[in-house]
């Protein structure tokens, strides 16, 4: 099977919520002084999805942060077409929030040779990949719930673009009533 769309996963609150303050249930993992809870049905998630997408991660968040949370939660044989931390991302003054925004912006991604039109962005902070207008899928904020089952309706929700030529025309902002 040809894998032709590239899926970038956003780290923190999409994939996992890391804390200073330990939450109700036991941490995955920790990372210095933060509690990690994996979103649930990560494992899954990634087996799964990586039959059908490449895939890669791109955070807003320290560079050596990704790579060590990437190390931690990356099940076997799932490989990365990227590991992009915050040096990847563009700082830009968002006037409206009065704030700066570290922005990932995927055009960044043709100089390795992909499309647009084959490139989805899922991610929990709308201001951060606005400048992707047409690839952005944004999905519920993870801040430990046991219960969130996020990443299983984003599953049936992508297995219905996998075969896309171009994500760009496909409406995106209601995707959980496609499913």
């Amino acid at each position: 099977m040809s894998k032709n769309l590239l899926l970038i996963l956003d780290l923190d609150e999409t994939l996992i919520h890391a804390s200073s303050t330990k939450l109700d249930t036991e941490p995955d993992f920790f990372y210095e002084q933060y509690f990690v809870y994996k979103r649930p049905f990560l494992d899954t998630f990634f087996k799964e999805i990586s039959a059908h997408f490449l895939i890669g991660i791109w955070s807003s968040a320290d560079d050596i942060y990704v790579q060590e949370i990437i190390q931690k939660i990356t099940p076997e044989n799932i490989n990365f077409e990227i590991v992009w931390g915050k040096n990847r991302c563009s700082l830009k003054r968002d006037v409206d929030l009065d704030q700066y925004i570290f922005e990932k912006r995927l055009k960044k991604l043709e100089t390795k040779g992909f499309k647009l039109e084959q490139v989805l962005i899922v991610d929990d902070t709308p201001e951060k990949v606005k400048v992707n207008y047409g690839n952005a899928i944004y999905i519920n904020p993870f801040r430990g719930e046991k219960e969130d089952k996020e990443l299983l309706d984003l599953y049936r929700y992508l297995l219905q673009l996998k075969s896309s030529l171009n994500v760009r025309t496909i409406e995106k902002r209601y995707w959980k009533q496609s499913i």
